[in-house]
């Protein structure tokens, strides 16, 4: 089945039942899915990952082979 066939499936069951229980999980479970992962970093780590963007973006790089001489 292709996807187009199982949204349509999909939907036409979503459209015709009236279990709210049943509905609301399935919401729950879409919203749950939707969640960017950003949302989920904490602070610190959000900080860190835009610190490192800023760098990149002002030519601050180092190979890969530096950087695992680096932690090595």
């Amino acid at each position: 089945m292709d996807i187009q066939t199982t949204k349509l499936k999909f939907s036409k069951t979503i459209l015709e039942d009236e279990n709210s229980e049943f509905l609301q999980r399935v919401a729950d479970f879409v919203q749950k899915e939707k969640n960017d992962f950003w949302s989920e970093l904490t602070l610190t780590e959000q900080k860190e990952i835009k610190r490192g963007i800023e760098e990149l973006d002002e030519g601050k790089r180092i190979s890969y082979e530096s950087f695992l001489k680096k932690i090595s």
